[in-house]
């Protein structure tokens, strides 16, 4: 379902992608509406599905976990039941924070954090190299990060 946002839709991501936290009667001053009509907006976002939830960013090395990586997976055979084994044994591990489907070398890229690199380890050779239909693992730590935008540009 194609929702057709307007110019004040469009304000009211923008402004929302970047601070969650504002209360209503401040994105209504910002987009120029009252706040009865704003929040009526801001609903008709969420039930649409376009807005699917808020979070809180976290900073990981003030939590402990001071690893990040990127690991691409090739599976055994790229078959409907593997996939499925595959997805079902990654969403039991905390650490892996992100895994997409690619094209491309490996089957999936995994987004994975922990605490220090023995953790890193343990968590790769006890678990995600155990995953019956795992063939092959390629991990690569990341080193710094240099631009992590969470908002994303709203296409016309």
């Amino acid at each position: 379902m194609n929702y057709k946002l307007d110019q004040i839709d469009r304000k009211i991501l923008e402004i929302l992608q970047n601070n969650a936290k504002i209360t209503n009667a401040q994105l209504s001053k910002e987009v120029g509406l009252s706040p009865a009509p704003t929040l009526e907006r801001v609903k008709k976002l969420e039930q649409t599905g376009i807005i699917q939830s808020y979070h809180a960013k976290l900073d990981p090395a003030k939590i402990g976990l001071g690893v990040s990586t990127f690991v691409h997976v090739g599976l055994k055979g790229h078959n409907k039941e593997n996939i499925e084994i595959f997805l079902n044994a990654i969403r039991e591990i905390d650490e892996i924070i992100e895994c997409h489907h690619v094209t491309g070398t490996g089957d999936f890229v995994l987004r994975v954090i922990a605490k220090d690199i023995t953790s890193y380890q343990r968590l790769m050779l006890e678990k995600v190299s155990e995953i019956s239909v795992v063939d092959n693992l390629q991990s690569m730590v990341i080193l710094s990060t240099f631009k992590e935008k969470k908002s994303m540009p709203l296409p016309l």
